[in-house]
């Protein structure tokens, strides 16, 4: 069941504009994104030339020519969640001409027949690239509020409409009920069993869905929303009650378990539910401090880069620089207000291009918390 405090928690985060008995836009038209979603790009974290430096730096060796963001550490692959990373960071920095290259070759390789999601893979030296059609929900939601903030700033009504068009897909295709819940399927297919829902956790990008819903108002979006925070309050294990990378919801009655045929850690998928929690500023809740409380563990004599949630074991190996700058997001909620903090790494440091979308995620979350609210 619902529990009072997440759905308060999730009408603060989509502005209310779910409940039934507002006045809300006519569906069927592009809706230009309130002020407050659109973050704070001008305003906080080191100044709009640093953001444009950053990302400099990220096109400058992720960017390949045609348009799509290379996974350096995972054969050269492009994935929709790094396109949805690197438009909304190029909306950020006003870099158009980027933003339109990336949109383009997303649209051409990765759009899937019959909806306006998109395939979340690409693999450059396959016979079929584009073998596998599937979706996943995290590249969505960012394509998807990337476009609302690019036609907001540029006053563009085809990426409104756009934009609007994937969020009525994500609630069509992927917003389900399971056990008692309102979820959010990994993708379109393969992850709503006879017996069980798998889901992933870092795919709830939080101030993604805030976009979304105020793009397209609809009950069902507190109601994910919700559940989202209730499920992550309820899915942590281990000796550090952390998120895991994969779960299960089981139908009958609704006990979430560590998902079968999954690794069971809190490892590179899960760093992300602390950052995209902290990012809707939901710094307060258990899935964040817990993090911030594994990461700062005294017992470790360096940052681990997962550990075994069943057996506490951690990863004999430290973290990313990217990781770390999600570790340092997640210890500072207290300080947050005081501006960027110190010693957050660059993307010229980081070795591959995960751990660069991590920095670049965090440095763009901390300028959205810090900002006024408009």
């Amino acid at each position: 069941m619902l529990h009072p405090l997440p759905r308060r928690l999730a009408l603060g985060l989509i502005g209310g504009l779910a409940l039934p008995s507002l006045a809300l836009p006519r569906p069927g038209r592009a809706q230009a994104l309130p002020a407050s979603a659109e973050g704070g790009t001008m305003a906080a974290g080191g100044g709009m030339d640093e953001l444009r430096a950053e990302w400099d730096a990220f096109r400058g060796r992720y960017l390949a020519r045609e348009g799509r963001v290379v996974d350096t550490g995972n054969k050269n692959i492009s994935h929709s969640e790094g396109q949805g990373y690197g438009l909304l960071t190029a909306v950020r920095a006003d870099d158009r001409a980027s933003f339109d290259l990336m949109l383009g070759w997303t649209r051409r390789t990765l759009k899937r027949r019959g909806d306006n999601l998109h395939a979340w893979r690409y693999q450059p030296d396959a016979a079929n690239p584009v073998a596998d059609p599937n979706n996943a929900a995290d590249g969505d939601l960012c394509i998807a509020w990337a476009l609302l903030e690019a036609g907001r700033r540029w006053g563009s009504t085809d990426h409104l409409a756009l934009g609007t068009a994937i969020a009525r897909d994500v609630l069509k295709h992927l917003v389900r009920r399971s056990g008692g819940y309102t979820v959010l399927l990994p993708g379109a297919r393969g992850f709503d069993r006879r017996d069980r829902t798998v889901l992933n956790p870092s795919y709830y990008v939080f101030p993604a869905i805030r976009a979304l819903a105020q793009a397209v108002p609809d009950p069902a979006w507190v109601r994910m929303a919700a559940d989202g925070l209730a499920l992550l309050r309820a899915a942590r294990f281990g000796r550090w009650r952390l998120p895991a990378d994969w779960v299960a919801v089981a139908k009958g009655d609704g006990g979430v378990t560590l998902a079968e045929n999954f690794p069971p850690r809190f490892s590179y998928d899960a760093v992300r539910v602390p950052l995209y929690l902290a990012w809707a500023r939901l710094g307060a809740e258990p899935a964040v401090a817990d993090s911030a409380g594994f990461w700062g563990d005294s017992s470790h004599s360096y940052l681990p880069a997962w550990v075994d949630l069943t057996s506490n074991a951690i990863a004999p190996y430290a973290a990313s620089l990217g990781i770390a700058a999600v570790a340092r997001l997640a210890s500072s909620q207290r300080a947050v207000s005081s501006g960027e903090p110190r010693g957050l790494p660059r993307i010229a440091t980081a070795t591959d291009y995960y751990s660069a979308v991590l920095v670049m995620l965090v440095r763009l979350a901390w300028r959205d918390i810090v900002a006024p609210a408009a």
